[in-house]
């Protein structure tokens, strides 16, 4: 029986702001990569979405990003490892008090944005997340792209592929950059398709029509697109009409 978890992030409002709809798409993913506050979230957010999540037996992963509000962790940066393991430890002990608090606890780490995809291809970076993981809780899983840095620089972690149902992909397996046209899919039929060929066949089609392997345990939705918790659903209906049972990687 064909099974993969569905992740999606979430608590990314800060303070009045809010974006996406948290409560909706707790209703659909199995596990939920919740903001720590260095690109989005805040205290009572992220108590809030961890309380949710533990309500609804959603798993809490810990999305841990560059120190970025004003860029919400997408603009590339220069931080020393030290500093950037330092900091990536505060992020997963601040959500895992907080989900502690209600029940709940950190079960996995992400990366967000543009540190989700310097750690692809920089081992330094990823040999300092790592550093963090290790530091914490060598148990957590590292959540990554196939083929990522992270592999190498985590190699005594357990280290856990996952995929993208509404990102573009290149030949090489890697996202298509947000600056790039077409780089997030938003025809929902075209992302249902991707979603169920991920998980059944492990393959995804390239910009360039190639067929690049994935073998990912886990598929993203992502929350902040127009129609996120529609698209959502309608990933999650056809992966259970495919005879693929969504459950948690962790």
């Amino acid at each position: 029986m064909a099974v993969i978890d569905i992740n999606a992030d979430l608590g990314e409002g800060f303070g009045i702001w809010r974006l996406g709809d948290d409560e909706a798409l707790l209703e659909v993913v199995t596990s939920a990569n919740v903001a720590c506050g260095f690109h989005a979230g805040d205290p009572l957010t992220m108590r809030r979405v961890c309380a949710d999540a533990v309500a609804r037996g959603v798993t809490i992963g810990a999305q841990v990003s560059y120190r970025d509000l004003a860029g919400f962790g997408r603009r590339a940066m220069d931080v020393a490892p030290a500093e950037l393991t330092a900091e990536v430890l505060y992020q997963i002990a601040a959500l895992d008090g907080v989900a502690r608090t209600e029940g709940g606890r950190v079960a996995y780490v992400k990366p967000h944005g543009a540190l989700y995809n310097r750690v692809v291809g920089d081992a330094g970076q990823a040999r300092a997340v790592a550093d963090a993981v290790r530091a914490y809780d060598p148990a957590l899983p590292l959540l990554t792209l196939p083929g990522s840095a992270v592999y190498e620089a985590a190699e005594d972690l357990t280290v856990v592929a996952e995929c993208f149902a509404d990102r573009a992909y290149t030949p090489e397996g890697r996202l298509v950059s947000r600056r790039e046209p077409g780089a997030v899919v938003h025809d929902t039929d075209a992302v249902v398709e991707r979603a169920v060929r991920m998980a059944t066949d492990g393959t995804v089609v390239a910009v360039d029509g190639s067929v690049v392997r994935l073998d990912a345990r886990s598929v993203c939705v992502h929350g902040d697109t127009p129609g996120a918790v529609e698209l959502a659903r309608a990933v999650r209906s056809a992966l259970e009409a495919a005879g693929v049972t969504p459950r948690p990687f962790a």
